[in-house]
């Protein structure tokens, strides 16, 4: 039985690619020690989570570790006879404001806790796939410069323009501001790359838009449309920060994103490097989120405007996936922004549900 390494496995896109690889009949490990309880509060625990899945499938082993233990991370890997056959790191910090309040937490996690990883792999599974779960924030503010129109609901770009399909990596990420998160996930993204190059290992950053799915523990920092939807659901009150709500975000399912890891897996390259996001297909502004979530959950949301945007935060990002389709064209994505508020707002009623029946 091949065995795969799966860090943050109770966050969303950790405890899904943990549920998809056992079900395809791998052992997992998981490494996960909830510092998202530490970053969000108990509300957004990961424990929930992977007790879940240990109690859900044999074929999970849930490891406690802080992946800023270099040693520790080596010991696990060395105790895999063989070391391990896939390693997906999707353990992070990832908040941008978070980051600014403790820079040294951000960067030892996002940044040292990636370089760890790949000595580890480096050192016991070379040939190993290694999936990083990058992000679009290594681009910085960037594209921020595109020239937008504004309209009714949201920003968007001329469809004459090369973007309009999607933001490919030809952006650079120099000159700009990333915020202190996009660094520190900068600085891992190069590490995996430098991996890759440098000693040949089988490795790709896939840098995300906005990852969601019903299961995620959103917070106000970070996840937005689950926070936004349970907002909604729970009646919560909301804020929108900066360009009157007409920001743009793709936003991909988790199970889309775990099978695009799957793809990669089966036929790795390489410093291989993809946008990847909910692209043309599933994307929204604020201003249509909330008004998808009002109609999905028949009750308005109790929200204000401030005029003040996050540091480094997008005014439009969509995500160009036609490179990775080329490569990998047995993948498919499944999940557009419908399908996607509906799931999230039938977990967060039965959520309320369960929770008044306690």
């Amino acid at each position: 039985m091949n065995t795969a390494v799966v860090t943050g496995s109770g966050g969303l896109i950790g405890s899904q690619t943990v549920a998809t690889l056992i079900e395809s009949g791998w052992h997992v490990i998981g490494i996960e020690n909830d510092m998202r309880a530490r970053f969000f509060g108990n509300e957004a625990s990961t424990r929930p989570t992977s007790d879940r899945l240990s109690e859900q499938f044999g074929g999970f082993e849930d490891v406690d570790l802080d992946i800023r233990d270099a040693d520790g991370v080596l010991r696990l890997f060395q105790r895999v006879e063989g070391g391990p056959d896939l390693v997906v790191h999707t353990a992070a910090q990832p908040s941008h404001d978070w980051a600014a309040r403790d820079p040294q937490t951000d960067f030892g996690v996002n940044a040292l806790g990636t370089l760890n990883l790949l000595e580890a792999a480096r050192q016991s599974c070379p040939d190993a796939p290694f999936i990083f779960c990058s992000t679009n924030k290594v681009y910085g503010d960037l594209p921020n410069s595109l020239p937008l129109l504004s309209l009714e609901s949201r920003l968007e770009l001329p469809e004459d323009h090369h973007y309009f399909k999607g933001i490919d990596t030809s952006m650079s990420i120099d000159q700009s501001t990333h915020s202190l998160f996009g660094v520190s996930k900068a600085s891992a993204d190069l590490l995996v790359q430098e991996y890759g190059r440098y000693f040949d290992m089988p490795t790709v950053c896939f840098r995300g838009g906005c990852l969601t799915g019903p299961q995620h523990a959103g917070a106000e920092l970070h996840g937005f449309l689950a926070y936004l939807m349970k907002c909604v659901v729970t009646g919560r009150p909301y804020t929108v920060f900066g360009y009157e709500g007409k920001q743009v975000r793709d936003n991909i399912h988790c199970a889309d994103l775990v099978s695009a890891f799957v793809e990669f897996a089966r036929a790795p390259r390489s410093a291989a490097v993809y946008n990847i996001g909910g692209g043309r297909r599933s994307n929204c502004s604020m201003l249509e989120a909330i008004a998808d979530c009002e109609r999905i959950a028949s009750r308005e949301l109790n929200w204000t405007m401030s005029d003040e945007n996050r540091i480094g935060d997008h005014r439009w990002w969509i995500s160009d996936l036609e490179p990775f389709e080329r490569d990998y064209p047995d993948w498919e994505q499944k999940y557009g922004i419908e399908e996607i508020l509906t799931e999230i707002y039938e977990f967060n009623v039965a959520l309320e549900a369960e929770a008044k029946s306690n």
